[in-house]
């Protein structure tokens, strides 16, 4: 497996941004201008449902690496053959509302069956919030040994704050926050903290030993493009005050 190189030195730097369309969302106008913002917005790489006219799209817009997220095997064939760079089982946040639930038997059927389609394509795999926090480490550890290149974090949807401001940002992001810190003192690869963080728990992120962040509702909520890039961009300028370079001189 080779990662794109312009994502690996991200990573090996722990300043990785990844701006997530979303899973469900297969509106390729809102795809388009999320897309458009992460690139304007200084971006490190995408992440589309599965779906290879969004990645054809995606492609078309921005020489961004461009990741697919699904929860079945298969459906990472076709966007993979239409050119995506990476693929990512998961984020699962979309489908807790609608009582679905994914354990850790789930998700490591999943990443075996993924590599067995895909043995060469980088894989990111994200953990469940819904488990326990060792269960967590134990998922992740599990998941490297099954092929994942990357281990994603999730837990946004968990957490009810009960502040407003930054207190309230701060207590939105602590799941995920734990599981990263939790998470990348196990294994040896690349860890991404998502769901629920912002450019206030974005450096919290890389300080608990994430390598990069990913963000989806803050920027594919807004109706505005302008709008969108700005958040973006402050969300790099937050992971600069951070970042760490790891690259063996």
């Amino acid at each position: 497996m080779t990662m794109h190189p312009s994502l690996k030195r991200a990573f090996d730097r722990a300043n990785a941004l990844k701006i997530i369309a979303g899973l469900t969302n297969f509106d390729a106008d809102r795809v388009a201008a999320v897309v458009r913002a992460a690139d304007r917005g200084g971006a490190t790489f995408i992440d589309l449902a599965a779906d290879p006219a969004l990645v054809q799209l995606a492609k078309s817009l921005t020489d961004l690496p461009i990741c697919v997220s699904a929860v079945e095997a298969a459906k990472f064939v076709a966007p993979v053959e239409a050119g995506a760079d990476l693929i990512e089982i998961g984020n699962f946040d979309a489908f807790y509302a609608r009582g679905l639930r994914f354990e850790a038997e789930d998700v490591l059927r999943l990443t075996r069956e993924t590599r067995q389609l895909l043995p060469e394509i980088t894989l990111s795999v994200t953990v469940p919030h819904i488990l326990a926090l060792d269960e967590q480490v134990e998922l992740a550890q599990g998941l490297v040994e099954a092929g994942a290149d990357i281990i994603q974090t999730e837990g946004g949807t968990s957490s009810s704050p009960t502040h407003a401001g930054t207190l309230g940002l701060i207590e939105k992001a602590a799941p995920t926050l734990a599981a990263a810190a939790e998470i990348s003192r196990a294994v040896s690869v690349p860890v991404l903290c998502a769901s629920g963080l912002s450019s206030v728990t974005a450096p919290m992120a890389i300080a608990a030993g994430a390598s990069g962040i990913g963000v989806g509702s803050a920027i594919n909520r807004l109706d505005n493009e302008v709008a969108m890039v700005a958040v973006v961009r402050s969300l790099v300028e937050a992971l600069a005050t951070v970042s760490r370079d790891r690259v063996t001189p």
